[in-house]
């Protein structure tokens, strides 16, 4: 644990507390959201009501801290007092591009960006931004700022933007996306050095692989290097490539204890309902659901499509997620004493298409970090995925056809 909190964020907002015009789909929450200092290095938490995308990055002339999420509402907050910090001389916020704010921190000196990550899962539907910052060399900041600089103003568009959704044609290939779990930034959990970024993007090459063996499938991956993509951009990625299913892939850390085995998640069905009403209540509503424009749609009926749509592909979903656990069972791979679970997964929001998340192993334990690391055990666990997939498709068609007769 780092050092004690020395305040509590009570403001972060100021003069958009007036906006009139704008709807959040998250609030902060400052009785769990702060600053630590120890030293030299800083720790930030913000804790908000539910996952939404962001991107942190580093600025130069004064050095400063930009986080940058998509509709977060800061308004409950009050003035934050940061006399007594010695490394953040100022915070502020502010809106920036169509339903996105700011947060800014202003630094005493060059800081660097140790690391960044969203932890998720709470029972209450929350998660928490933490970011780790400590000294660096003058280099060191000029690089990460330079890293940062190709994203300065470009905000990733709503989902709006996005094409309408291209259906293969009958007999055509499936269309698998596959996400690599964090990335740039955002290593995810860290172990020895090792992250599960890093591991996730390997293992979906390896996924990708085992599909192209195995059968016609279509690929696409939600990033190809070790680059920070938001979450709304991952689902957008998965809308645009004309998804047949959408797998994301992940290596959690537990705090305490001991986790081993692969486990398979699907969005719970009380999350799905909070979800799908904040989606019926954003302005920017274009392809949310299939590429059907429901800009123009009440919000009840909006939200009454995509029930219809999420009630239509949940036991799609949910067979696929058995198919999985099954085809990993049967190559030989440890499964999860719990192998099926449902959460609050951002990732998973996608009411039309089914939608799973694979927590492959836990890097928080040893023996679960060495077999990520063996192609051997990458190879097996991919082979149990494709093997799952191929068995969930020729079901899904089967029962189509029924349908259709």
């Amino acid at each position: 644990m780092r050092a004690a909190v020395l305040f509590i964020i009570a403001v972060l907002w100021g003069a958009l507390a007036q906006a009139q015009d704008f709807s959040a789909l998250a609030r902060v929450d400052p009785t769990r959201s702060g600053l630590d200092e120890r030293g030299r290095e800083v720790t930030l938490r913000l804790t908000v009501s539910q996952p939404v995308p962001y991107r942190v990055r580093l600025l130069a002339d004064p050095p400063r801290l930009v986080l940058d999420f998509r509709e977060v509402d800061f308004t409950p907050m009050g003035r934050p007092d940061v006399s007594s910090l010695s490394q953040v001389t100022a915070l502020r916020t502010g809106r920036v591009g169509p339903g996105w704010t700011r947060l800014v921190a202003e630094l005493a000196e060059p800081l660097g960006l140790v690391s960044a990550q969203m932890i998720t899962g709470a029972a209450d539907g929350s998660a928490r931004v933490e970011l780790a910052l400590a000294p660096v060399s003058a280099e060191e900041f000029a690089a990460q700022v330079a890293a940062g600089q190709d994203a300065r103003e470009a905000f990733p568009k709503p989902s709006a933007s996005a094409p309408p959704k291209r259906r293969p044609a009958p007999g055509g290939p499936l269309t698998i996306v596959l996400d690599p779990g964090h990335g740039g930034v955002d290593p995810g959990a860290i172990r020895d050095g090792v992250t599960e970024a890093d591991l996730m993007l390997i293992f979906a090459r390896d996924v990708r692989e085992a599909l192209l063996r195995a059968g016609d499938y279509r690929v696409v991956l939600t990033r190809e290097d070790d680059s920070f993509v938001s979450l709304e951009t991952r689902l957008t990625i998965a809308r645009r490539a004309g998804a047949d299913l959408f797998l994301s892939l992940h290596a959690d850390a537990v705090e305490e204890g001991i986790a081993r085995g692969a486990q398979v998640y699907t969005l719970s069905d009380e999350a799905s309902s909070e979800a799908l009403a904040k989606l019926a209540y954003r302005h920017d509503r274009d392809d949310i659901l299939g590429g059907a424009d429901l800009s123009g749609t009440d919000d009840a009926v909006a939200q009454a499509l995509l029930e219809i749509a999420r009630r239509e592909t949940a036991p799609r979903t949910m067979a696929l997620a058995r198919a999985m656990v099954g085809g990993l069972r049967d190559k030989g791979v440890r499964l999860h004493k719990h192998p099926l679970g449902a959460a609050d997964f951002s990732v998973l929001k996608l009411p039309d298409i089914p939608a799973v998340l694979l927590e492959a192993a836990f890097l928080s334990t040893s023996s679960e970090l060495d077999k990520l690391q063996k192609p051997e055990w990458r190879r097996q666990a991919a082979d149990g995925i494709a093997d799952g997939i191929a068995a969930w498709a020729a079901e899904d068609a089967r029962l189509k056809a029924l349908i259709r007769q």
